[in-house]
């Protein structure tokens, strides 16, 4: 088996729409970024693709590149798990923590955890999504970002239980 840790931050922007776990919120900001900007899918994915030494996700999706403005992440995350396959390996689980003072973000877990699974190629069970605040510290405390740290799992395709 190999561990991976992924790590994402973007700015909050006006005038965009809050995309968190694959999950569009209600709120009055969303964030800035190149793609949809969900924090919590580019670390995980960063999570994945360090797990096997195959780079991170701007070297895989160029931020400058035209064909990734406004991707949706759950879509490039599933590209990542194709490459992960292609290594001879498959998603074992995902644990993310999730770094934000606004919105609260308990009520949309159930639901972030289902569409990641989905992506994933996993049981929800096998989503973990936690989230805490700054403490009203730094930029995120201030209320200027998001961020989100994750810790992937990925197992040999030959393990028990693994999809052909």
């Amino acid at each position: 088996m190999r561990i991976g840790l992924g790590y994402d931050v973007h700015r909050i922007a006006e005038g965009r729409r809050l995309v968190l776990g694959g999950v569009t919120l209600d709120a009055p900001f969303g964030l800035l970024g190149h793609s949809d900007a969900d924090v919590i899918a580019h670390a995980i994915m960063d999570a994945l693709l360090g797990s096997l030494g195959l780079g991170d996700i701007g070297q895989h999706f160029p931020p400058d590149d035209p064909r990734f403005e406004g991707a949706d992440s759950l879509a490039l995350m599933r590209e990542v798990v194709a490459m992960i396959r292609r290594e001879g390996y498959r998603v074992g689980n995902v644990d993310v923590m999730v770094i934000a003072e606004r919105p609260k973000l308990l009520p949309h877990v159930p639901a972030m955890r289902a569409r990641l699974a989905e992506a994933l190629g996993v049981g929800e069970r096998d989503v973990s999504i936690k989230a805490t605040t700054n403490e009203k510290m730094g930029f995120i405390g201030r209320g200027e970002g998001i961020a989100a740290q994750a810790v992937a799992l990925v197992v040999p395709l030959a393990e028990r239980g693994a999809m052909a």
